[in-house]
């Protein structure tokens, strides 16, 4: 009895240690998952944190030198790496959205093209008409514009006065340049310059210059700030011309693409060789987007500290324009977590906030660059890659938006407007608040995706209810910094849109799937395939799979 009692205790110590074992390794097991999820969570979320960190080193680094007063090449310098960083991007906007353009409207037949493009520009023309009514109320509200800081303002940043005699182009002028660029006479000229329309003054007798009549007495003194020619002679008459400026004219090469894009996807098999060089371009430069992402750092932190560097009075200006800023930001704020998680909720019945959080790389990348074309590369790979945003989608809408949609455009242009007609002790009627709306959605969809192109339209919206245009220079001072806050709102404007529409389209995207996929049969055939050394057929495309299998007739046993 005692040598089983022995036993059994032995065997109940032994069971205990093996619990506690057990136990001890379970722990060790449940530490291990819980480092690896973190960790997991530092690298998936690496490039974000890393571009953080360079918007915040460069304000540091900003504001830590600027009582040094430092000399203008230390300037050059501190900025150089943000404008290799810059011309990097530039570099790889062209191919990007060409490749992106004709690969994508090539996988999808005319008809669904037509009908993504439809709720495309619907969608933009909602929601920066959304963006304008935001701002004119916020403004009419607020009530940003006090007449006391323009007398303070004036004395130093009024410089350019020829904004009172020369004559700025209407809002019928910016809709036809619109049109002249949608539809380029020359495909290469619009790679490098765009259409625009100037007025220049002519005087009923004397030589001609530019297409216009000139005075041999007058003499003309050009502003190079404004692109403007400032007369000594007050009763000019005035007349426009058209005339290229340099920038390429993307409003062309996206309807080109679109285009021949289009009629590439219904030409069969005869344009797949041509459809998989734009999809290799295509993957070819979201590689270079992935090798430069690494660079966003440095390049970020240059970008914001020449900036902040380089500004004259930044304690001044803010604090004279404070409210003006806080209208403009408020309104952003309300656009990006209020009307945009609404309408992604009410379409896809998601979580939008989550969506929201996947764009945080490039939404700092657009704060820090101010242009939205910048940052498309990096747009492109939160959307294909970390959102699972349909490519061919993707490829069709944000291309499309970066030139067309400017929500962030729209709100500035109204709150700007009211803001300077405030200033003036303007009263706005009932009739020229819906006008500042009308303006500021139709010039917001004729902006060039370049940083600061919202300055001149706001010269359109001021014309048209007649408020005093000079007055408009006193936004140059801050329009660094708000040109960053809205651009925010134009890259998301994109890729909600994206999301959208994908949501939409899904019936339509199904059905081509399943049309491409009987349609490889016909890609198939005969011809396009040779014999392989064992008599057998093989396919001569690459990446592809033969559909039309050969089945061997059974051998009868009789």
């Amino acid at each position: 009895m005692c040598l089983v009692h022995e036993m059994a205790q032995s065997q109940q110590s032994f069971l205990k240690q093996e619990a506690g074992h057990l136990s001890r390794e379970d722990t060790l097991l449940k530490m291990a998952d819980h480092r690896s999820s973190w960790s997991r969570v530092l690298a998936d979320n690496k490039l974000i944190l890393i571009t953080l960190s360079g918007v915040l080193l460069g304000v540091i680094i900003g504001f830590t030198f600027r009582p040094l007063g430092l000399s203008s090449d230390s300037l050059m310098l501190i900025a150089y790496p943000g404008e290799l960083f810059m011309r990097v991007l530039k570099l790889m906007i062209l191919p990007l959205v060409i490749a992106s353009l004709i690969s994508g409207s090539s996988s999808l037949n005319a008809k669904l093209n037509g009908k993504i493009a439809l709720r495309t520009f619907v969608y933009f023309l909602t929601t920066s008409l959304l963006n304008a009514i935001l701002g004119t109320t916020l403004a009419l509200i607020i009530h940003p514009g006090n007449p006391t800081s323009s007398d303070a303002l004036h004395t130093d940043l009024l410089r350019d006065t020829s904004l009172n005699k020369a004559k700025t182009v209407s809002l019928m002028d910016s809709v036809l340049d619109l049109g002249r660029n949608i539809f380029p006479d020359n495909i290469f000229q619009a790679a490098l310059q765009q259409a625009h329309t100037v007025y220049v003054p002519k005087e009923p007798s004397g030589a001609l210059v530019n297409g216009t009549e000139l005075s041999q007495t007058s003499t003309p003194v050009t502003s190079t700030s404004a692109n403007l020619v400032d007369w000594s002679e007050q009763n000019v008459e005035w007349t426009r011309i058209v005339e290229y400026r340099s920038g390429t004219n993307s409003l062309g090469i996206v309807f080109f693409c679109l285009v021949f894009g289009t009629l590439l996807g219904t030409i069969g098999r005869k344009g797949y060789v041509v459809v998989q060089f734009f999809s290799a371009i295509f993957d070819v430069i979201m590689k270079m987007v992935t090798g430069v992402m690494w660079l966003t750092p440095i390049g970020i932190s240059s970008v914001i500290a020449g900036k902040i560097l380089s500004v004259d009075d930044i304690g001044f200006v803010m604090t004279q324009l404070a409210w003006f800023i806080f209208t403009i930001a408020l309104g952003v704020f309300l656009y990006q977590w209020v009307i945009l998680q609404a309408i992604y909720f009410v379409f896809l019945r998601k979580n939008p906030f989550r969506f929201y959080l996947g764009l945080v790389q490039p939404i700092l990348t657009g704060f820090a660059t101010a242009s939205t074309a910048a940052a498309l590369p990096l747009t492109f790979r939160c959307m294909n890659e970390r959102l699972k945003i349909d490519s061919r989608i993707t490829r069709f809408v944000l291309p499309i938006g970066c030139n067309i949609n400017m929500d962030g455009t729209a709100l500035f242009i109204a709150v700007a407007s009211i803001f300077i007609a405030q200033m003036s002790n303007m009263t706005l009627n009932v009739g020229q608040v819906v006008t500042v709306i009308l303006t500021s959605t139709a010039a917001s969809m004729s902006s060039a995706s370049i940083p600061s192109a919202a300055l001149v339209l706001l010269l359109i919206a001021l014309s048209a209810i007649d408020a005093p245009i000079n007055n408009a220079t006193l936004l140059f001072a801050i329009d660094w910094f708000v040109d960053r806050i809205r651009t925010t709102n134009n890259l998301l404007g994109d890729c909600y849109a994206a999301a959208v529409v994908e949501h939409l389209s899904r019936n339509e995207l199904k059905i081509s799937d399943i049309d491409a996929y009987y349609k490889d049969d016909d890609v198939t055939s005969d011809d396009q395939c040779e014999e392989d050394v064992n008599g057998k057929r093989k396919l001569s495309f690459p990446n592809s799979v033969i559909l039309n299998v050969e089945v061997s007739t059974p051998v009868s046993n009789t």
